[in-house]
Parts: C-alpha cells; sequence; structure tokens
C-alpha cells in the first residue's frame, strides 16, 4: 500500500508542477518536431562517426548546434582520456590458390593492420574455442584462421558473438595466428563491424568476411583444396590521446544542483551512416531538450550527453563519470537510449527492484503507449554501466528490437531504415520519463554502496562479474580504479 501511494503522490506531484503531459507528448510528436531533420543532418551529411575519425569533428559541432537551436541554457564539450586512437582505411582480401577468388571483408574494429598484404594458407578452427585450435596444433602458426558464426537471429546470438570474441582472439595470439577472418552473421553479402578489445588496440589483425565467402572458403578447407589467401588491412592507429562528449544543460529551478541525466552515444561504426545506432536516440536528445526548453522550467537540472567512444569500449560514459564523480551523489538518475527506434515498452532498471514502483509511476502517462513496463534485468553494453558502478540509479530504455538486429553495426544502418513516427513516440516517452525525474518531491532511489553493487554484478541471473572478467573490466572494479570506492 505504501508503494501504491508513493507512486501515486510521484505522479501527482510531477503533473502539478506544470508538466501536463498531454502537452509534452503534443510537443514531442507535432510538427514542431526536429528530429527528423536533425538525424537526416548527422546521417546524410556527416555519416559514420568513429570517435577520432574523418567525421568526428563534424558530428561535435553538430551536437553543439542541435543543441543551441533547441534553447538548452549551455552547451560545452568535456574531454576525457582514450587508450588508443582508431579509424579504418580499406580491407580486402583473396584466394590465390589454388584458383583466383575475390572476397569480401573488413577489418575488425580496434585491429591492427598487416602490415601491407599478407599471403598464408587458410585453416579453419570452427566455432574458434581453445579446443577447436588444439586440435588444429601447429598448423594455426603463421596461418589466417577461419572462425565460424552462426547466423544472427536475436540478441542472445548477438550477445553469444560478443562473449566468444576474446577466447578466439587470446587462443589465435597464443597459437601463433597471422590473423583472424570471422564468418559474418549475416547473409547477402552483409558486412558489418564489431570489436573485441575494449580501449587499447588488438593484438593480431582480424577481418570479417562475407557469409557466402566464408562458407564457400570453409568448404574448399573440408573438402581438402588447403587455400591459401591474401589479407591487406590498412587502419590508421595511434597512441594513448584526449576525445569529448558533447554536454548540454536546462538548469533546474527549485533544485539546480541536483541532475537528471538522458544520453546516447553520438559515435557509429562507419560502414553504413549510424542511423539506427545510435544516431536516432542522438537525435530524440536533442529533441527532448527542445521540449524541455520550451517550459515550463524542471525543478531538476536536466543534463544531456551525447558520449563519444562507446563502440571502443564505453570511454566516454566511463569519462563522464571519472570527470563528475564529485557530484555523482546529486545525480538522482541516469536514462540511457541505444536500441534503435524500436517502440519503447518501458525501461531495464539494471538490478535495482526498490526503483521498479517510482518508474513505473513516472510511466503512468505513457502507459497508454505501451511504455509503461520495467525490467530488472542489468546490462552491460551500453553507456549506463559506469553509472551502475557508481550506484546511481540508472534506465535504459526497452525497445522492440524486430527491426534492430537486421542492420545493427551494417553498412545497412543509414536513414532510410528509421521509423520518424516511432522515433518521436519514442521522444515524447523521453521527455515524460526525465520530466517526471526532474519534478518528483524526491528521487527515486538512494545511490547504492559498494556492497549493494556487488550484489548486482554477482547475481547469477545478469552475470556482470563474469563478463567484465571476459572484457578485462573486472580489474579495475576489484582495484577500486573503475566504480565506487565504498
Amino acid at each position: 500500500m505504501r508503494r501504491a501511494a508513493f507512486a501515486s503522490v510521484l505522479l501527482a506531484a510531477s503533473l502539478a508542477h506544470g508538466q501536463d503531459a498531454s502537452a509534452v507528448i503534443e510537443r514531442a510528436t507535432g510538427p514542431s518536431s526536429h528530429l527528423e531533420s536533425d538525424l537526416r543532418v548527422l546521417t546524410d551529411q556527416i555519416g559514420g562517426r568513429v570517435t577520432g575519425g574523418a567525421n568526428y569533428t563534424r558530428a561535435l559541432q553538430w551536437g553543439i548546434e542541435a543543441f543551441r537551436r533547441a534553447g538548452v541554457d549551455s552547451v560545452r564539450l568535456e574531454s576525457y582520456p582514450v587508450p588508443a586512437q582508431w579509424e579504418g582505411i580499406s580491407a580486402s582480401a583473396s584466394v590465390v590458390s589454388p584458383s583466383a577468388i575475390p572476397l569480401r571483408v573488413v577489418s575488425l574494429g580496434l585491429a591492427p593492420s598487416t602490415s601491407g598484404p599478407l599471403t598464408a594458407a587458410l585453416v579453419d578452427a570452427g566455432d574458434g574455442h581453445n579446443a577447436d585450435f588444439e586440435r588444429l596444433g601447429t598448423s594455426a602458426r603463421g596461418a589466417i584462421v577461419l572462425v565460424h558464426n552462426k547466423p544472427m537471429n536475436s540478441f542472445e546470438d548477438l550477445f553469444a558473438e560478443y562473449i566468444g570474441g576474446p577466447e578466439i582472439m587470446q587462443s589465435a595470439v597464443e597459437h601463433g595466428a597471422a590473423a583472424l577472418l570471422f564468418i559474418s552473421t549475416r547473409p547477402r553479402d552483409l558486412l558489418y563491424r564489431h570489436t573485441i578489445t575494449w580501449g587499447p588496440i588488438a593484438p593480431l589483425p582480424m577481418a570479417q568476411v562475407a557469409r557466402e565467402d566464408g562458407l564457400r572458403l570453409a568448404r574448399l578447407v573440408a573438402e581438402g583444396t588447403a587455400p591459401r589467401v591474401t589479407l591487406d588491412v590498412r587502419n590508421r592507429v595511434g597512441g594513448p590521446g584526449e576525445a569529448q562528449n558533447v554536454v548540454a544543460e536546462i538548469r533546474g529551478a527549485e533544485r539546480p544542483d541536483e541532475i537528471v541525466l538522458l544520453g546516447a552515444h553520438l559515435d557509429a561504426w562507419d560502414l553504413g551512416t549510424g542511423a539506427l545506432d545510435n544516431g536516432v536516440n542522438c537525435a530524440l536528445v536533442v529533441d527532448v531538450a527542445r521540449v524541455v526548453a520550451a517550459g515550463p522550467r524542471p525543478k531538476r537540472t536536466i543534463r544531456f550527453v551525447l558520449f563519444t567512444g562507446e563502440e571502443a569500449g564505453l570511454l566516454g560514459s566511463h569519462g563522464y563519470v571519472r570527470a563528475h564523480r564529485d557530484e555523482l551523489d546529486r545525480h538522482v538518475a541516469v536514462v540511457i537510449h541505444d536500441i534503435g527506434d524500436g517502440k519503447i515498452t518501458g525501461y531495464f532498471t539494471n538490478g535495482r527492484p526498490d526503483i521498479d514502483d517510482p518508474v513505473r509511476a513516472l510511466l503512468a502517462p505513457v502507459a497508454s503507449r505501451g511504455a509503461g513496463g520495467v525490467d530488472e534485468e542489468a546490462i552491460l553494453g551500453t553507456d549506463n554501466f559506469d553509472f551502475l558502478l557508481e550506484g546511481v540509479p540508472n534506465l535504459v530504455a526497452n525497445q522492440d528490437t524486430s527491426r534492430y538486429l537486421a542492420d545493427y553495426h551494417a553498412e545497412s544502418d543509414t536513414f532510410d531504415k528509421v521509423d520518424p513516427e516511432l522515433a518521436r513516440g519514442n521522444a515524447a516517452i523521453a521527455a515524460v520519463t526525465v520530466l517526471g525525474l526532474a519534478n518528483s518531491p524526491k528521487p527515486i532511489g538512494p545511490r547504492q554502496s559498494r556492497q549493494e553493487i556487488l550484489k548486482i554484478l554477482d547475481d547469477s541471473r545478469w552475470k556482470l562479474a563474469a563478463q567484465m572478467k571476459i572484457y578485462g573490466v573486472w580489474p579495475d572494479w576489484e582495484s577500486g580504479k573503475r566504480g565506487r570506492a565504498q
């Protein structure tokens, strides 16, 4: 009963402050929305946006100008350190014997170049587990190693692809492979770009081959043809440096030192134009800023952040947390959008059942739009994660993925894949959510202690600790270098 009463008070107070949900929804979904036009500029005129790459500076300037047009109180760039610089330049490959066969390939993100064309025997490592490399024995040494992936039909398949990568890479290094060649999970020659390392440059060249070409190579090996392959990967690789996030604010009228953060990642792999991942949500964040700036002014400050470096290992959000650690006690909540334009069904509460009811109350004005749900699943893989490690209440938009996965990180992730009407509906939900958080009589939940955070990381349902170990994040958590110290 007390939870229900709190929810009613929360909703009433939010709306009584002058934030009429119907007016907010109309402002976000109506003809004054700039979401579609902003997205068109970001994707069609700028395109793929690898942090530090050719279009990176243009994307930052797009963010600054878009926020200024939205009417925010301030906008600035905030710098953070990056362990390495990387940009893909070109990749080509072919079978050179016993016959000439061209191959469609693309370098994996953060992989080094081959230092000129690399010609070597091709061997098949199956799924690429350590046992598969043991089976190959010395034949893997100096070879280009082919690794299979099953078709990606679900988020579970995508998750398995990410989780398996580090073991494959390590096994290849230990067995002296010259390069890795992963078979694409997508049919019809579609290529995409992932990364296996988070932050640093990988220890050996790695590329992806079009599925049809890769399966042909596997058949040639199985028939005993012993193909030799030339792989030529050319990437721009540099040492440590700095990158920037775009940070805008609308100051609160009553509690300006308390902060609600709405964010999305601005960077995008460069094969497509980064429309679904994650340009549409950058345009959403900007348009929510426009909706809020139209007034009345919220009680708390709402901070809007376009993070960079997300694709390289959540670098921008980690950098933000490090730079703002002294004010994290005053971050009431963080809301992240990163699953394309799929219809929002609610928010992930990231292992925090204590905030489920308050979040449901915030979503009451949009429940009729199908967005009233909460899911306690804790997520590693987008810009909420370092806020989770710091104990700050954090929400990730839970969205329909049926249209998102096919184009994820791929050449086909372009403006025409976005449904503007769906995106504007999502902006309305985001606006209602952040305004509810900014105007609620009290925060939705406390900042957690290190022990409370550890319980989430150790929860067998989410397997976050295991994922952190796979991607090399766990040692920094254990040492206190990353996450809340106490």
